[in-house]
């Protein structure tokens, strides 16, 4: 842990004039605060704000900043208020506080709602100071250094997965590529322990059979780049392991398959020297058709900048290179933060953040918490491509964003009245995946709205919270209408007539607000006839016989009261899947997953915007796998499944090829998570080559 002294000396280093007293203070004062509590790992509490704020000064951040990071917990954990921090270190640093404090307070929500609360809380400070996300991002870092320290093996795993899905690719999103990848890599050993182990111990095997073969080629292609006169440093390195398990996971391989394991920094001293240098890089070896980016020209969202390529060494070995400057290379790793010297005071680099607009927005259309997750992820952990407008305005997207997320991406107003499409001046239709380069023409209507079958290709967490307000105010009203309706009949069902006064009282019975609001609970079936006929007559419901009593198994949300449903055999649905019903004439509701295939052939049906209800658990999901046909490989992926608590419901060899055997196993699991831990600890073994869900 630092020391005093030491954090004062490492901010004076390089910033002379930041004031040591104040630092001081501020080092007291968490002590102070946080007095004798003590941390899951023994540590007094007051050692994670320090080492949090260590972790500014490498980052060379200004000293409210620093100050921020002492006293980030101070509000949450203490009996300091917000008020105290305004009063002893000024207006400035209070704001910071308060934007990087949680809700932990709230403790009457419910786990998810909590978290979304926290989130738009979060948000909504960020975009008014970027150093509050430089805070919180190292808070998060360092809890994670310390998670292993938490006894209880859901809250690690809780944890972890709100790294690996809000705070490691907001890190990416700024360009802090060094704390994204420690983040993931300590949330993926909490998350998938089995691939983890599998995939480490495969590159400890590698390292001591291969010795020093990333020292050796990386020689090789400094002595290539010094022969052409280009001075330049090379860093070599092995690919962490959440990289490959993200890669084979993608590419439905095993680990033998994925062949860039090994990749290399080329540092220049010019742009001029990167060109250069990739020039004689493909001159000596042979470069990987499709495997190029030129990120320098055209950066990342994140501002990201540098060459990409991936040469064939020694015949048959593949070998990511990287090329950029130093300064690149320094921006690159630290990103927004990197911009962000104490000397700036305050303000944001211009073109590094203008998605925090699209994430607020977001929050203003979102309903509930979530939808408010659900976008959010969207919106920040996505690779992007690059539309233009006719008259030349750029508009970063994510990779398979169609016209209408263009158009939305534009302005809210012409994705709502957007009918059409031209892509490089040809009429295309609205659901045509965009490529880097296109230029995107909307055609705007005068009186149409969003479609719902939209949510079957929109992918920007943007245009799909648009689009979900602007079907909920349609539904609304078609409810409230059948609301209207159903009040009518049980007025003309009572003994007496119904008046203003009647109405009022029976509201106030009822907790409502107004007469469109109980119109809109009756046609939603949240309040049943006999409720609604006592709050308006008392006594009226005492001869009505009681309704039979229903169960539920599985819970959807967006049904109609009484319809029914089934599961589709075509995707096989688990609840945490994303889902839409398709609805026939005459016919129940079919779910599918959002992106099953067999909803391009169904042009003709009603599209139903569905979500699971909140206990659902419980349903088949179907895999396919690929085992080695080998003694034990059988009774291996048997053992996975039973380890993993899933039940096989139906288990079939569909093909059989020489040292292949595939099967089709059909499998009952809880939910979407513990389908996707079965399909990696599958995955992570070595009887199988291949595994995927159907």
């Amino acid at each position: 842990m630092l020391r005093q002294y030491e954090l004062v000396e490492r901010v004076k280093e390089y910033d002379p004039d930041a004031d040591e007293a104040l630092l001081n203070r501020a080092y007291v004062y968490t002590v102070q605060k946080h007095g004798s509590q003590k941390r899951a790992s023994g540590d007094p509490y007051f050692s994670h704000p320090v080492e949090v704020a260590g972790l500014m000064t490498d980052l060379k951040l200004d000293q409210e900043t620093i100050i921020t990071a002492l006293l980030h917990d101070t509000v949450e954990d203490t009996l300091a208020t917000i008020e105290d921090i305004e009063k002893n270190f000024g207006p400035d640093v209070a704001r910071l506080v308060d934007g990087v404090t949680k809700l932990s307070k709230i403790e009457q929500m419910p786990e998810n709602e909590r978290a979304a609360e926290n989130l738009r809380k979060f948000l909504l400070a960020m975009s008014e100071d970027l150093r509050v996300l430089l805070v919180k991002l190292a808070d998060r870092l360092h809890n994670m250094r310390t998670l292993h320290f938490i006894k209880k093996p859901e809250k690690r795993r809780r944890i972890a997965r709100e790294t690996m899905d809000i705070y490691a690719p907001l890190a990416q999103r700024v360009g802090m590529y060094e704390y994204m990848r420690e983040m993931q890599l300590l949330a993926f050993e909490q998350l998938e322990p089995e691939a983890y182990a599998t995939i480490t111990g495969r590159l400890e095997q590698i390292r001591s059979q291969a010795g020093g073969q990333v020292d050796e080629i990386a020689l090789k292609i400094k002595q290539a780049l010094a022969e052409s006169d280009i001075r330049v440093e090379v860093k070599g390195r092995e690919k962490h392991p959440y990289s490959i398990w993200k890669k084979m996971a993608e590419r439905h391989v095993n680990f033998e398959q994925v062949t860039d394991i090994m990749a290399f920094r080329v540092l220049t001293d010019s742009i001029e020297d990167c060109y250069r240098a990739l020039g004689v890089l493909h001159s000596n070896w042979q470069m990987v058709p499709g495997r190029f980016k030129d990120y320098i020209s055209t950066p990342k969202a994140n501002g990201y900048r540098s060459l990409h390529t991936t040469l064939i060494y020694a015949g048959s070995m593949r070998v990511e290179v990287q090329i950029r400057t130093h300064e690149m290379h320094r921006l690159n790793e630290f990103g927004l933060a990197a911009h962000w010297a104490y000397k700036q005071g305050g303000k944001s680099p211009d073109g590094q953040v203008g998605w925090l607009r699209d994430l607020i927005e977001i929050i203003d259309a979102s309903q509930d918490a979530e939808e408010l997750l659900e976008h959010t992820k969207l919106a920040i952990y996505q690779d992007r491509i690059f539309a233009f407008t006719p008259k030349g305005a750029l508009f970063q997207l994510p990779k398979g964003a169609t016209p209408i997320d263009f158009a939305f991406a534009v302005h809210t107003d012409l994705g709502a009245h957007a009918v059409g499409a031209k892509i490089n001046g040809r009429h295309m239709p609205l659901r045509t995946p965009l490529n880097n380069g296109d230029v995107v023409e909307v055609i705007k209507g005068a009186n149409t709205e969003p479609q719902l079958s939209w949510l079957g290709f929109v992918v920007t967490g943007k245009a799909r919270a648009a689009i979900r307000r602007a079907v909920r105010q349609k539904e609304r009203q078609e409810v409230t209408a059948i609301g209207q309706m159903l009040f009518d009949d049980i007025c003309e069902r009572l003994p007496t007539k119904i008046g203003k006064k009647a109405i009022s009282a029976a509201l106030e019975r009822l907790e409502l607000d107004d007469e469109r609001e109980l119109m809109f609970a009756m046609g939603s079936a949240k309040l049943t006839d006999r409720a609604v006929m006592e709050a308006l007559v008392p006594g009226s419901t005492a001869d009505l016989p009681e309704p039979p009593r229903q169960e539920k198994t599985i819970s959807i949300k967006g049904l109609t009261p009484g319809m029914g449903y089934k599961l589709a055999d075509c995707c096989h649905p688990v609840p945490g899947d994303r889902i839409v019903g398709l609805r026939h004439h005459g016919q129940g509701v079919e779910v599918h997953t959002i992106d099953c295939l067999e909803l391009a052939q169904q042009a003709d049906a009603d599209w139903l915007d569905l979500s699971w209800g909140e206990r659902s658990q419980g349903a088949v999901g179907r895999l396919r796998i690929v085992l080695y046909n080998r003694p034990g490989t059988l009774a291996d992926m048997a053992g996975i499944f039973a380890k993993n608590h899933a039940n096989v419901m139906n288990l079939e060899m569909s093909e059989r090829d020489g040292p292949f055997h595939t099967y089709d196993v059909d499998l009952e699991v809880q939910d979407l998570a513990h389908l996707t831990r079965i399909i990696s600890a599958i995955r992570a073994s070595d009887a199988v080559a291949e595994a995927e869900r159907i």
